[in-house]
């Protein structure tokens, strides 16, 4: 049998060559990179050196030409498009001396004497970390991790880094010698000579803006942001217009103010990651990790693809120094979407229920009623307010499980404080808010509200029924005597609609509106349940998103376990009693087996009164230390959770932007949100001018939905979206591209 032939390790090569044209190419040798035009060598510059000149005005000259491809010169010269293009029109505007910039940046905090002291840690096999946790107390003014990492990796550039070899190339010793490039680098020298000291490295470093040097920064690894890079197939691009209306919407505004600032570009790549996950049907924050496509750095703008634990470090951090910036970011998003829901005419129209987030975890939680499964669960109760349209406006999350009667009138409060003392307000809610107590709290609040009428309320005669169509059902509507709350609250008005099939259904409301759009509005709820149902599927609203847990104060009153526990055994005893009777009353007096019924009915008895006995000494609810629950029972602390559920919203609301755009030019307006995550999934060319980014999209689409997206592309241009963050405000201009 022939042996097979193992591959050999192959060397590394000795340099790497760069081609920006058929003739012309940068060898890079180490940290020197020469560049050669038709085997003739015009120049060479070294990567390590700060002073940036001499490559920008080779760059800015090649590129003058008008013959290359600047994508391809850029990459070749390792910088990006739009630092070419912003060092040509400087030199345009001032000449090619000013390509020779003077130093920016911070100055670094780095002595040459703990410099010193890191590298001959580096050499005895330390690593970054153990030197950053050598430093000098007090750890407050330590020096952060990144910061060692950078003396770290310098160390190993200049370790590694061949020396320099003054031989000729292959190219160099068979080409003519040099003139044109030669005598020009020989006149700027002149020029050189006379100016500052080089760009820094910041300058340059994506975004073609002066970066700080990050000092300052946590140990968090950072994340350097980059501007928009064109001519590449750039992997799930459908995203940035999702992207361009969140920050339309104020999100990546409002989080920078929640956390003051800090780590803004670390943020906003943070939220860009987030958004495309949920964008792409991924519903958490693990969904990150199918961005890390080789086009994902182009898709979110950063030099690379953050893991999902980097997202939530990076905000758990943030989360950590900014005291409650996550209720301040989502007061602040839902003020704007309280303001956005206020009517042109009438009043501002809201809708309010509760919908329970089971918990399938370890953890011991309070548990509380789901309707969907007819049984209480484990979980967490969160009360959503919806506008008019069913959009999410803001999400309380209530871990005690409390009743809709109780969030009310708290809830009324702060819509009343994001729309103002003079804008009227109609809640709408269902049956579990519509006792008299709370419904006259609202009254005298003057807050107007529509729910139905519990029953028993007394039927009435077919002929009391006026008939109409409200929302598109024909019905008999009456709106009869007010209906009086009873102990001195006064009364309010009571509607009663018969539907198509017999039925009475009574509504109860505080508002002068008419009796048929009070209706209206109630009946359309069932747009908020749609929300519910499309916010755990699409956006995935039940998902834990943050595990971190706290143990209740102590002094919480909480349902206590062992009244339940009795109550439940009482419960059986009861049943077990039952079915003792009725086997008695079936069996004959001399039946062999009535003996053993009786047995049981007694023992049935004897239970219940020890039961019931003890009932009078355990109370319905106690303080969780004096609970079998103390030191097991904890809550979700959240916070993560309610930074995550602020961009859900988000995502909502500018889904619903999207798709009322788009639903008016489709045969089936019903799945315009199907086809806009197509679009959000969608792959695209990218090409970036100086007035704007032109996006060419490829969704999965059939012949009428490509119509569709052609007429829904031109809206959406007319209205010169913008990235977040970009600071050149170039609008995003969407394209389809041809089959």
């Amino acid at each position: 049998m022939e042996a097979l032939a193992l591959p050999m390790p192959e060397s590394p090569p000795l340099y790497e060559t760069r081609r920006f044209s058929g003739d012309g190419c940068v060898i890079v040798r180490g940290t020197t990179s020469s560049v050669f035009i038709g085997g003739t060598m015009i120049g060479e510059f070294d990567e390590r050196d700060p002073d940036r000149g001499r490559r920008n005005i080779l760059v800015v000259t090649l590129a003058k030409s008008g013959m290359l491809h600047l994508g391809r010169l850029a990459s070749a010269f390792g910088i990006t498009e739009e630092y070419l293009r912003q060092l040509r029109r400087k030199e345009e505007a001032e000449g090619l001396g000013s390509l020779l910039l003077a130093k920016q940046g911070k100055e670094s905090k780095v002595t040459p004497e703990q410099r010193a002291a890191w590298c001959a840690m580096f050499v005895s096999g330390s690593m970054p970390i153990d030197a950053y946790r050598t430093q000098p107390k007090p750890k407050k003014k330590w020096l952060s991790y990144p910061t060692v990492w950078r003396v770290y990796e310098k160390w190993q550039r200049d370790r590694d880094a061949p020396p320099a070899s003054t031989a000729p190339s292959v190219e160099a010793r068979s080409a003519p010698p040099q003139i044109t490039g030669q005598l020009a680098f020989s006149v700027l020298e002149d020029v050189h000579a006379t100016a500052n000291d080089g760009a820094d490295e910041a300058d340059e470093g994506g975004s073609g803006l002066t970066a700080t040097s990050g000092e300052d920064a946590t140990d968090i690894t950072p994340m350097t942001a980059q501007p928009v890079r064109g001519g590449k197939l750039v992997q799930h691009v459908g995203c940035w217009m999702l992207l361009a209306l969140a920050s339309e919407l104020g999100l990546h505004e409002e989080a920078n103010r929640a956390f003051k600032g800090q780590h803004a570009d670390g943020l906003r790549i943070a939220l860009d990651a987030v958004i495309c996950a949920l964008a792409i049907y991924q519903r958490c924050i693990e969904g990150v990790r199918r961005l890390a496509t080789p086009s994902g750095p182009t898709l979110l703008r950063a030099e690379r693809v953050p893991s999902a634990s980097g997202v939530r470090k990076l905000l758990g951090r943030l989360l950590e120094q900014i005291e409650a910036a996550e209720t301040t970011l989502d007061a602040r998003m839902s003020e704007r979407f309280i303001a956005a829901a206020r009517a042109d005419e009438g009043p501002a129209i809201f809708y309010v229920d509760n919908h329970l987030r089971p918990y399938t975890g370890r953890q011991v939680i309070r548990k509380g009623w789901r309707m969907q499964d007819r049984r209480v669960l484990p979980g967490s109760t969160d009360y959503y307010v919806h506008d008019e349209d069913g959009r999410p406006v803001f999400r309380i999350a209530v871990t005690s499980h409390d009743s809709l009667t109780t969030w009310l009138l708290p809830i009324a409060k702060r819509l009343r404080e994001g729309l103002g003392d003079d804008e009227r307000i109609v809640l709408a809610f269902d049956r579990a808010g519509a006792f008299a107590e709370q419904l006259a709290e609202l009254r005298d609040a003057e807050i107007d509200f529509v729910t139905y009428e519990r029953q028993p309320y007394p039927e009435l005669p077919t002929t009391a029924f006026q008939p109409t169509t409200i929302a598109g059902e024909s019905v008999g509507l009456h709106e009869s005597r007010a209906r009086n709350l009873g102990a001195g609250r006064g009364r309010i008005r009571r509607i009663a609609v018969r539907t198509e099939d017999g039925r009475q259904v009574n509504f109860l409301a505080a508002s002068k509106l008419p009796a048929d759009r009070l209706v209206a509005i109630l009946w359309h709820r069932w747009r908020q349940e749609n929300g519910f149902k499309h916010g755990v599927e699409r956006w995935g609203i039940n998902q834990l998103d943050d595990r971190g847990v706290a143990s209740y104060p102590p002094g919480t009153i909480i349902p206590n376990p062992a009244r339940r526990k009795l109550d439940r055994a009482l419960r059986l005893a009861r049943h077990d009693e039952g079915e003792a009777r009725r086997a008695l009353a079936r069996l004959a007096k001399d039946h062999p087996q009535r003996e053993v019924a009786e047995a049981d009915l007694a023992d049935a008895l004897k239970r219940q009164a020890e039961l019931e006995a003890l009932r009078p000494y355990i109370p319905t609810h106690a303080p969780v230390e004096k609970t079998e629950l103390a030191g097991k029972l904890v809550r979700h602390t959240a916070k993560l959770k309610t930074i995550v559920d602020v961009i859900r919203v988000v995502c909502a609301n500018a889904e619903s932007d999207l798709a009322a755009l788009l639903a008016p030019h489709m045969q089936r307006p019903r799945e315009a949100k199907k086809l806009l995550s197509n679009i959000f999934a969608a792959p695209g060319k990218v090409a970036v001018t100086d007035h704007a980014i032109h996006v060419r999209l490829a969704p999965a689409a059939n012949r009428s939905e490509r119509v569709a997206i052609k007429h829904f592309f031109d809206a959406l241009n007319q209205r010169s979206l913008v990235l977040p963050a970009d600071r050149n405000r170039l609008p995003l201009r969407f394209e389809l591209q041809p089959l």
